[in-house]
């Protein structure tokens, strides 16, 4: 790990998904990385979409159990945060440059190297998912593979940038107002649970809305101008080498982006998910939709679920930890969920 004189360490058992809490300068400004796990393990790391942080971003998804045993088992997870987008951030000083999306991919070089990582894994939600993107076009030695949930790859077209810079009016004028969360809500989520159950708002929606609540609005309008000045990564994306798996929700108002971004890959290295009935936020609304693509994808790593019958003396030796998982206990109605259905399109040759 890098000069400890370059980070504040937190440690605070209040934090949702556990681990340490570390603010890492880097020559953009600090961003506050939160590690989860054995550091001595391979590395996973993460970014959230606009407003959001890794608790509104991906606790659904590592909350899941099937999910703690395939990354918790085989990696350190290392959370990182957009700058300001920390729990208890404190609004960034005005006469703070701007950063550009080139900006926040060099700061995660730095926390990389901070941390002492050679390669990782990267998994990014929207927003999130073009910084890794960016992130692994311009250090591709640093990247094994990418993860990307309703991911941004082109420039914004002309309705996206005027709607943007109608969120950036509301967030310098009116800050986390009521008008700004329903727009930042249709962004994530379906409208089918917007809805809820006979008008009541589901509880995933009323968490996300304190959430927002939380968020230091002009350390969200920082991130989102970033974002709406995006430079378009389609021309590069046929050298980008590493392996990649894509989650689109049907519902997302970013669809047709992933899918675009799918078909500008190299058809060998990468594979495209199609949640139904499903925003952009996957790792919410639909994470148990993510497991048994997330697990083929790692297995050409060489990463498997951690087998929950490993230590049993009826387990047979050599076997798959897949088939030492009871089926039953796999089963939907078991795990007290109901999966919406789902279209793959995988062509991955390794």
């Amino acid at each position: 790990m890098g000069d400890s004189s370059r980070s504040t360490f937190i440690d605070i058992d209040l934090i949702p998904l556990g681990g340490k809490q570390f603010m890492v300068k880097t020559s953009k400004g600090s961003i506050s990385v939160l590690v989860c796990g054995d550091q001595e393990k391979p590395a996973l790391i993460t970014y959230p979409d606009v407003a959001l942080n890794y608790i509104s971003c991906f606790q659904g998804l590592f909350f899941c159990p099937d999910a703690s045993s395939l990354l918790l088992h085989n990696f350190c997870i290392y959370h990182i945060d957009a700058p300001g987008h920390e729990l208890g951030a404190d609004m960034i000083p005005s006469d703070e440059p701007l950063l550009s999306v080139d900006d926040l991919a060099d700061q995660v070089v730095e926390v990389l190297d901070f941390f002492g990582l050679r390669e990782v894994l990267c998994l990014g939600i929207t927003a999130g998912a073009y910084v890794l993107t960016l992130f692994a076009m311009k250090y591709k030695e640093r990247v094994l593979g990418l993860i990307l949930v309703s991911p941004l790859c082109r420039a914004p077209s002309w309705t996206e940038w005027l709607y943007n810079k109608v969120l950036k009016n509301l967030l310098y004028f009116y800050g986390m107002c009521g008008l700004l969360k329903e727009c930042l809500l249709q962004r994530y989520f379906s409208k089918e649970l917007r809805d809820g159950v006979e008008g009541a708002e589901p509880d995933m929606i009323l968490t996300c809305r304190r959430l927002l609540d939380e968020r230091q609005s002009l350390n969200v309008m920082r991130f989102l101008l970033a974002i709406n000045n995006r430079h378009d990564l389609t021309e590069g994306l046929k050298n980008l080498r590493c392996k990649t798996l894509i989650f689109a929700g049907a519902s997302s108002p970013f669809h047709a982006e992933s899918v675009h971004m799918s078909a500008k890959m190299d058809k060998k290295a990468c594979a495209l998910v199609e949640v139904k009935a499903c925003g952009s936020l996957v790792t919410e609304e639909q994470p148990y939709a993510m497991i048994i693509p997330l697990e083929s994808f790692l297995m050409e790593f060489g990463y498997h679920r951690e087998p929950i019958f490993a230590s049993c003396p009826s387990s047979t030796t050599g076997s798959s930890p897949a088939s030492r998982i009871a089926p039953e206990l796999l089963s939907p109605k078991s795990l007290g969920i109901k999966l919406k259905p789902i279209r793959t399109r995988m062509n991955i040759e390794i």
